[in-house]
């Protein structure tokens, strides 16, 4: 009954003429067109028949390569279909499921497998946005050659694309303050002590007395402690503002999307320094990035999502709960001398702080009232003043292109 349900519109036609014919050739006695009723009549049974035995013979599999894509850049999707019969299929008319992001969908005709045959088909997929993008399930529609008979099979099986925010290659900058402890680091590229790590140092409260280095402490008469025999442990922190008040435009080229690609792009670029980074947002979720594992970042910035937030006080609250971070940088929307108050205080003797400020009147400048300009003018002092690097960054800029302002540190108290 399956195969029937699936005859074409020619084939219930063939079936509609050779009943026909078959009741006029019983009425007329016609012995020849009895015998041309019949072959009209089994022809779209027989190819219902083959077609139905077929329906839950075939196997499929699906490889992402790669699974995990930036915005923009193209992956490859191979489908494998197996034929596991004994028998031949008709015509195969293949389809997978996507979503829009990623484009229309594909679809492929494959004229005939042959019995345990397997065919490959590759197409290419891509996505301006970022995003988690389930590809499939494969749908694969089954016809005899005389298109007398289509069934349609459904694969439950589904793959997943990461589409990543775009990262852009930062040059390398020396930056202070990134290390928390003392003692030797193999990371001190960005860091700006010497190359004197063997020399002792000031004991700090909570430094174990068993490293004081005793003939130090005599000649400085004050405790003074080995560098080289205590771990260094690389930190820092990264808040990415996602109010959505605080952002200006649409799309891939929204200022929000710029942010969440600044934060991926320096993420990355401190990761590979050598830094586990805590991500932080305004709405204080945190997520801590060891080194080494920059695609744990990158997966979350994948899929965060603006907020209804209208301060900072949570992310500012997970900044200074989590703490031990020698190293700060804020990517920041629009902010009032009152938020950017609160951020200054969070950078303090031996905390280097960078702030990324997007200069939103270059998103929306039609909007950007005298009011907003004076408040951003105000905000960007505030944080300098308080020992903050700042970054202006307007709309259609490269980050790469400002980002070695941050090791200036004329502004660093």
């Amino acid at each position: 009954m399956t195969g029937l349900k699936a005859l074409t519109p020619r084939g219930r036609s063939f079936l509609a003429s050779g009943v026909a014919a078959l009741l006029c050739a019983l009425v007329l006695g016609e012995q020849d067109l009895l015998r041309v009723a019949v072959l009209i009549i089994a022809m779209p049974l027989l190819a219902s028949l083959v077609v139905a035995r077929t329906r839950y013979r075939l196997a499929c599999a699906r490889r992402l390569g790669p699974a995990r894509v930036q915005a923009g850049e193209e992956s490859t999707v191979t489908l494998r279909l197996e034929n596991v019969t004994r028998l031949p299929t008709g015509l195969l008319l293949v389809e997978d499921t996507l979503q829009y992001a990623l484009g229309t969908r594909p679809r492929f005709v494959l004229d005939r497998m042959e019995p345990r045959g397997i065919r490959e088909i590759d197409y290419k997929v891509s996505s301006d946005l970022r995003g988690r993008f389930p590809i499939g399930p494969l749908s694969v529609r089954i016809a005899d050659p005389f298109g007398l008979v289509e069934l349609a099979r459904s694969f439950t099986i589904t793959d997943t694309l990461v589409v990543t925010p775009e990262v852009v290659p930062l040059p390398p900058v020396r930056l202070s303050g990134e290390y928390s402890g003392g003692g030797d680091s193999s990371t001190r590229s960005v860091a700006a002590a010497g190359d004197d790590d063997v020399a002792p140092r000031e004991y700090r409260q909570g430094d174990d007395l068993r490293r004081v280095h005793w003939r130090s402490t005599a000649r400085h008469g004050e405790l003074m402690v080995r560098r080289e025999e205590q771990e260094w442990q690389s930190r820092g922190a990264l808040l990415l503002d996602t109010r959505r008040h605080a952002h200006r435009g649409e799309g891939p080229r929204s200022s929000f999307e710029v942010a969440v690609s600044a934060a991926a792009s320096i993420g990355i670029h401190l990761s590979a320094e050598g830094l586990a980074l805590r991500l932080v947002t305004d709405q204080g979720a945190r997520h801590v990035v060891e080194t080494g594992q920059s695609w744990s970042l990158l997966d979350t910035l994948a899929v965060i999502r603006q907020s209804t937030a209208r301060s900072l006080e949570h992310g500012v609250g997970a900044l200074r709960q989590g703490g031990g971070e020698g190293l700060i940088v804020a990517v920041l929307g629009a902010l009032d001398p009152e938020e950017a108050r609160t951020l200054a205080q969070l950078r303090h003797p031996g905390v280097t702080a960078v702030a990324v400020l997007l200069d939103l009147a270059s998103w929306d400048g039609a909007s950007w009232d005298a009011v907003a300009a004076e408040n951003a003018r105000t905000a960007r002092s505030v944080l300098t003043g308080a020992g903050w690097r700042v970054l202006d960054l307007p709309a259609g800029a490269s980050l790469a292109g400002v980002w070695p302002q941050a090791g200036n540190n004329r502004s660093a108290a």
